[in-house]
């Protein structure tokens, strides 16, 4: 027991910079008590005094802002950061050197018995502060979930998962989907594009479609015009030209 609080320490002071001392870890940090508390917990659930796991869980969560069902299973050094709102249910299992922050769920969607219901988190898996992973299912080896990401399906390992209903982010994918945006918007110098992609602005994710259909359009229309020309089908100029496009109007819409 003494060996896994040592490894709770060091693994509190290596990811968190505010931590000054192992002292301060010790006394200070819920994430560290409550997961003591649980270990107490769940070797009482484990041999059949249920009443008094669910009342040590029961206290730790009073003393420490953080529900821990006594059935969870926990592995080594897993770091829970500030903690507050945490709840972790009964079927649910963390793999070792797992981050997890505050207000994370890792909650149920079946009422019965005996069944899974709760998600597996792999090794090295990090929990954004407010998400919710709702389900028996596998969030993989070392994955990310966004802050307020809201998941009910597995995670790849490796993956990131974002949004509402959560999806998985391709970042080569969405890199280059990104940089084809932009090339577009300076094509049609559109400023306003400004607007990141990751904002829920609901006029943003509209100027983003917007931008996504013209290259694919353009790119429809190139490919159309090579092969007309590899059949040998004369072209006029004003096919080639671009469509004309006043981008300062469009600024000036969404300014």
């Amino acid at each position: 027991m003494f060996s896994r609080l040592r490894e709770d320490l060091a693994s509190v002071r290596e990811r968190d910079p505010a931590a000054r001392s192992t002292w301060e870890v010790l006394t200070c940090y819920p994430g560290v008590h409550a997961l003591v508390l649980h270990r107490l917990a769940h070797a009482a659930w484990k041999r059949q005094f249920h009443w008094l796991g669910r009342f040590v869980s029961h206290v730790s969560r009073f003393v420490t802002g953080i529900e821990i069902h006594p059935g969870a299973t926990i592995g080594r050094r897993v770091f829970i950061d500030h903690g507050m709102g945490v709840v972790i249910g009964e079927t649910a299992e963390i793999g070792d050197d797992c981050t997890i922050y505050q207000a994370v769920t890792l909650g149920g969607t079946s009422l019965y018995r005996g069944v899974k219901r709760h998600p597996t988190l792999g090794n090295g898996v990090v929990v954004g502060a407010g998400a919710k992973i709702l389900g028996g299912f596998t969030v993989g080896d070392g994955a990310r979930i966004g802050s307020n990401a809201v998941v009910v399906k597995p995670v790849p390992a490796g993956a990131t998962a974002v949004g509402n209903p959560a999806r998985i982010i391709d970042a080569e994918r969405d890199q280059e989907r990104d940089q084809a945006r932009e090339r577009k918007a300076e094509q049609m110098g559109f400023s306003a594009y400004g607007v990141t992609r990751q904002m829920d602005d609901p006029l943003a994710k509209a100027l983003h479609g917007l931008l996504d259909h013209a290259v694919e359009t353009d790119r429809r229309i190139q490919v159309l015009i090579e092969r007309l020309e590899k059949a040998g089908v004369a072209l006029d100029e004003t096919v080639k030209k671009a469509d004309e496009f006043d981008a300062e109007q469009l600024s000036r819409m969404v300014d």
